[in-house]
């Protein structure tokens, strides 16, 4: 890591809900509205977004945990801002508040955490996963 993020730093994505995030539960009269994974997603990516500016060469971040209310549902067409805001640092391990918007309300709120991480180290872990070791 080049330095540490502040408490307080905010990180964010934004996105028009497309066909590709909808949820169909195959019942009459429910409409397709954004799933919840997908706007996870988006959620995870407004986090790594704050983190990009500090990674030094050969390093990336992972998403370690997540704990996301959705609390509206959102139609196709509609524009969502996800925010993730620092509010806990503990060496390489970041904490962040996070909330998605649509163009009419709070749709979901919630925690993540992110680590940074060395990429070669992940990718020998994994190799060796694939490999049955």
């Amino acid at each position: 890591m080049k330095e540490t993020l502040k408490i307080g730093t905010v990180g964010e994505e934004s996105f028009v809900v497309e066909e590709a995030h909808l949820t169909n539960f195959s019942q009459p009269g429910m409409p397709e509205v954004l799933s919840t994974p997908h706007l996870i997603w988006f959620l995870e990516h407004a986090a790594r977004n704050a983190l990009l500016p500090i990674l030094g060469p050969g390093e990336s971040c992972v998403g370690t945990a997540v704990n996301v209310q959705h609390l509206a549902a959102t139609p196709p067409g509609a524009k969502v801002s996800c925010r993730a805001r620092v509010y806990s640092v503990d060496g390489k391990q970041f904490s962040f508040h996070l909330e998605a918007f649509d163009e009419h309300e709070l749709i979901a709120k919630g925690t993540h955490k992110r680590r940074v991480i060395e990429v070669s180290r992940l990718a020998k872990k994994v190799e060796a996963k694939k490999a049955g070791a």
